[in-house]
């Protein structure tokens, strides 16, 4: 492993798999969940890797880390996931040094998302960001990078209309029932799971389907109560899942449940039922489908529904791309410098030792003011560094250049 100080941008990495290639049922397989994400950071000395986090949500799998063969960090992730390893590197995409903190930039900022501008994924990268720190794998270069992923995401969100309008996929959820389902406002609906994603489909539900007939079940049923009594709706135990199931007429499905809980025997009887699972895995068994009365969209079918708000965000992207590249550049400049922090600390106690080394009664009013010509000296290297990282020639120049005017 290597020192904080000594990491090179060169081991730095993305592996991944997202939309682009793969459908909700191949990114399903490599969906990580807390519990594997701990069983990963657990196995991660076996692999030589200490740095790294995973971002997982229903669009991608992707892990960020330091590694000299990305091929560990792939092995790693692959320890804990339904797919294969070998299916992982078919489908994957691997990117490098700044290629890949260009990368992380443009997820951050909505520009790599299923729908264009989705900003739900800020909310993700920070629980990712959160578990790795908590769990010790998140170490300087890394929060620093999140940091400033974080702050280019929100200029991009304050200086441009890249996530303006209202289309993410929760938002399709909306579209679809008021465009496919007659007489929606009087429709009972059921919404499973009350995270982010669920959170923000419960506000979209009562904002633009202006009704107030939906039923919230949640595992912890204290927050599935916190936010019906915040949207003035009504909320239900999760023993009770099935038998809501049966009774609702719109089901939307919002968990992180690594299983299915609408299946086809749940539905026996049933007729004119509008399924939506904005779940990765599924948390609807698609063989739904084919029973009569029975509509069901997932999250690919419903990122394909587009209006004019997605053309007002495709006029940003250049807009985007010039606040990402700024904030990179920023973020290079200051890895860079960090790299020469052990010459600038070896400098700084050198020039001390010649200090010691002067004969007080001959340079005393000079010692006098030691420290801040050390400093001076210091600052001068290490603007040279930032240009030319000469580093030896740098050390050894600064030496003779502080002897000549002691």
């Amino acid at each position: 492993m290597q020192s904080e100080n000594r990491k090179n941008l060169s081991d730095f990495w993305v592996a991944g798999i997202n939309y682009r290639k793969t459908d909700a049922t191949i990114r399903g397989q490599f969906a990580i969940n807390n519990e594997q994400y701990a069983n990963i950071i657990s196995l991660a000395p076996v692999f030589n890797i200490d740095e790294f986090f995973i971002l997982s949500t229903c669009n991608r799998t992707e892990v960020y880390g330091f590694a000299s063969d990305v091929n560990d960090i792939i092995d790693l992730i692959c320890t804990q996931t339904n797919g294969s390893c070998t299916s992982f590197k078919q489908l994957s995409y691997v990117k490098n040094g700044a290629a890949a903190v260009n990368h992380l930039l443009e997820v951050s900022a909505g520009l790599d998302s299923q729908v264009l501008g989705d900003y739900e994924i800020v909310g993700q990268m920070k629980l990712s960001a959160k578990f790795s720190k908590d769990n010790g794998v998140m170490g300087p270069f890394l929060e620093r990078l999140l940091n400033t992923a974080l702050q280019s995401s929100k200029a991009i969100k304050t200086n441009t209309k890249l996530s303006g309008g209202t289309v993410s996929v929760s938002f399709g959820a909306i579209q679809y029932i008021r465009e496919n389902v007659a007489d929606f406002q009087n429709k009972s609906i059921l919404l499973l799971g009350v995270g982010k994603i669920g959170r923000n489909t419960c506000k979209n539900l009562v904002d633009y389907l202006e009704t107030k007939n939906v039923t919230l079940i949640n595992r912890s049923i204290e927050k599935a109560q916190v936010l019906a009594e915040e949207f003035g709706l009504k909320y239900a135990p999760v023993e009770e899942t099935e038998k809501y199931i049966q009774e609702s007429d719109i089901i939307i499905t919002a968990t992180s449940c690594q299983h299915y809980i609408v299946t086809a025997a749940k539905l026996e009887g049933c007729t004119n039922k509008v399924l939506i699972d904005l779940c990765i895995p599924y948390n609807v068994d698609p063989s739904v489908r084919n029973m009569e009365g029975v509509q069901l969209m997932n999250v690919d079918e419903l990122s394909k529904m587009k209006d004019e708000t997605l053309q007002m965000r495709l006029a940003e992207v250049p807009k985007a791309k010039e606040i990402i590249s700024e904030h990179q550049e920023e973020f290079v400049e200051w890895f860079a410098m960090r790299q020469n922090v052990p010459v600038l600390v070896s400098l700084k106690m050198k020039l001390n030792q010649i200090e010691e080394k002067l004969a007080a009664d001959i340079f005393e009013c000079k010692t006098s003011k030691k420290d801040e010509r050390i400093q001076k000296q210091i600052n001068t290297t290490a603007k040279k560094l930032k240009f030319n990282n000469a580093r030896g020639c740098h050390y050894i120049q600064a030496i003779n250049e502080y002897i000549a005017v002691s």
